[in-house]
């Protein structure tokens, strides 16, 4: 004959463990919700976030005299048809930011466009860069 483990009182030693089976099942459906709650973190997460709506890219620069360098870059929007301004800039040779210009980059047929901008430098400038775009133009930019 097989003994059954003696039953403690429950107020003294607390509830009996569950089955093997049983903590197996909870343990997996807990590992499931875990891992859905990530899927969809993550679906919301990109979608959220996915790409910008402009991107700006240096093309060229040149630099025109001790004050001035001429700034080409080039713009990716998702949507053409919007406005977009640019910040444009001018670094010294110690990498300080030596100059800034915003852009207005109107609509246009095309997703991509570029724009060459003089940005003025109070120090000898060594190159010219793009610090980024974006949609939310300014209205001084708009209507000057």
């Amino acid at each position: 004959m097989t003994e059954s483990p003696p039953q403690l009182p429950e107020s003294r030693y607390g509830r009996q463990r569950m089955a093997p089976a049983t903590r197996r099942r909870v343990a997996i459906a807990l590992g499931v919700l875990v891992l859905a709650f990530g899927i969809l973190v993550a679906v919301v997460g990109y979608q959220r976030f996915e790409g910008n709506d402009v991107e700006g890219s240096i093309a060229a620069y040149q630099v025109v005299d001790d004050q001035t360098v001429s700034v080409t870059i080039s713009v990716t929007r998702k949507d053409p048809s919007r406005p977009v301004h640019c910040i444009v800039r001018v670094r010294s040779h110690d990498g300080a930011e030596t100059g800034r210009r915003e852009v207005l980059v109107g609509p246009s047929d095309q997703k991509t466009v570029q724009v060459t901008a003089a940005v003025e430098s109070y120090k000898p400038p060594f190159v010219g860069d793009i610090y980024g775009c974006g949609t939310d133009v300014p209205s001084y930019l708009v209507n000057p």
